[in-house]
């Protein structure tokens, strides 16, 4: 019947039990992975789960192991950003594979109260550990301020010398794109660098600039921009009369915005300006021209996350030594300069 409350009601363990000719105790050696228990029952087990689509109570499992099987997540920054966004969503699912669900805290502001907000509602909903994804000096810096009761992973700041193995050589990134402009022959080298106060597009900066001066040159101009598109289309409308032959942008979107204000003043790219970016976001090999671009790994970044918290989580000082290495993507944006 449809209105039989024994059918409307979730399915308990003792169900699971009943319906596996098992024990209670054994559903919950089978749901916690306990060893020593019999293939034959533990599929049984398995079996009479789906067959009731059976839900273990994420509550009733911490009281019984003093463990939630969970991650908290925290985006500690304001907006929408490719990069942030991409490691949230790696994080997930590696801890997924892991046997761990995430919890999700997204503050709107990167203010230390607001920041040691989203971190106690991590810990009231019973989080093992916190994964906090934190580009910009300022989430940093409140992060490592707030003290909590579980061990915390900080992504993306490669500034924090307990974090280098979490975060992208963003130097290295951007020596591999000036070395590629170098080697094609370009000597007037302009870049649209990230806003002030991130470690990303400090690092960023750092190798373009060591990476010229190594090759005897110094930067035709250094714009700043605000990681938007229309960041780098203002740019290259103070960039238009300078004479470089090419720019490096800090991320694939400001390299959109400027290629769409060279084109409006008559300026081919690449025929008459290389653009280099950095990210590779998909869209990147569907620019017009297709962008070479600096390639980031945030699956890596957050597998090292996750285990960095679950090594620690087991009494581990579990590090990574080296940050992820990028890799250049050479397209259609970049070519030898027109020679007079």
């Amino acid at each position: 019947m449809v209105n039989d409350p024994a059918r409307l009601r979730p399915a308990s363990i003792h169900d699971v039990a009943k319906l596996a000719g098992v024990s209670y105790q054994t559903v919950s050696r089978v749901l916690n992975d306990r060893p020593n228990i019999r293939e034959t029952t533990k599929q049984r087990v398995l079996d009479a789960m789906a067959e009731l689509s059976f839900r273990p109570n994420r509550a009733a499992r911490m009281l019984a192991t003093s463990r939630s099987r969970t991650i908290g997540v925290i985006a500690a920054v304001h907006g929408s950003y490719y990069g942030p966004t991409s490691i949230v969503s790696a994080t997930e699912d590696v801890a997924r594979e892991h046997g761990y669900s995430t919890f999700l805290a997204n503050p709107r502001n990167v203010d230390a109260s607001s920041l040691a907000d989203a971190m106690e509602r991590l810990i009231a909903e019973g989080v093992e550990g916190i994964v906090a994804v934190a580009p910009q000096t300022q989430s940093t810096e409140a992060i490592k301020s707030v003290r909590v009761p579980v061990p915390i992973a900080l992504v993306q700041n490669q500034a924090d010398s307990d974090s280098a193995g979490l975060s992208v050589d963003n130097a290295l990134g951007a020596s591999l794109a000036v070395r590629h402009l170098v080697s094609l022959g370009h000597r007037r080298i302009a870049t649209v660098r990230g806003p002030e106060g991130w470690a990303e597009a400090d690092g960023r900066l750092r190798g373009f600039l060591e990476t010229l001066a190594d090759s005897g040159l110094d930067p035709v101009a250094v714009e700043t921009g605000d990681w938007t598109a229309e960041a780098g289309y203002l740019a290259y409308q103070r960039l238009h009369s300078l004479g470089m032959t090419a720019v490096y942008c800090a991320n694939d979107q400001m390299a959109l915005g400027l290629i769409h204000g060279a084109s409006e003043r008559g300026v081919r790219v690449p025929a008459d300006l290389s653009v280099v970016g950095f990210d590779d976001v998909p869209e990147a090999a569907h620019y017009l021209p297709p962008l070479t671009t600096i390639r980031q790994d945030f699956e890596e970044l957050g597998r090292r996350a996750v285990t960095v918290l679950i090594g620690r989580l087991g009494g581990e000082d579990t590090r990574f030594d080296t940050p992820v290495t990028p890799q250049l993507v050479v397209r259609a944006s970049t070519m030898p300069p027109q020679t007079a």
